[in-house]
């Protein structure tokens, strides 16, 4: 029986659910579906700039580990670009570093605010209207 998955550390939500090719739409297109853990991998290689040690340590994953899931990744952002595939992101094996909301009014991300009342920015009533994003 193999050893049970560890679960990657991912930092923050993305701010978006994926995306969709230009001239398609949505419902149109099929899809390639990206990893939470997929998507924090390209996020702290690509975008912060980080070596895949630095990475796979703040994933809390082994290197070798942090190059498969970033691979996985590239693959499917590949396939999405010339396939003309949405991209979706959800699911994996992942836990967030701490309590993460999104308003369903302006999807500005709140993090660990313990039983909110107000959204700042809209003044949403927090308990109708966020959606927990850590379930």
């Amino acid at each position: 029986m193999p050893r049970p998955k560890k679960k990657r550390k991912v930092d923050n939500p993305p701010k978006m659910l994926g995306f969709k090719p230009f001239g398609i739409r949505f419902c149109d297109a099929e899809h390639v579906v990206m990893q939470y853990e997929e998507y924090e991998a390209i996020k702290l290689v690509i975008y912060d700039g980080l070596s895949h040690d630095t990475a796979a340590e703040n994933m809390e994953v082994s290197r070798p580990t942090l190059t498969r899931i970033y691979n996985s990744a590239l693959q499917k952002i590949g396939q999405g670009f010339v396939e003309g595939k949405s991209i979706v992101i959800k699911g994996g094996d992942f836990e967030f570093n701490k309590e993460w909301f999104k308003c369903k009014t302006c999807f500005k991300l709140i993090d660990g605010i313990k039983d909110p009342n107000v959204c700042v920015d809209c003044t949403t009533d927090f308990k109708n209207e966020l959606i927990n994003l850590n379930n």
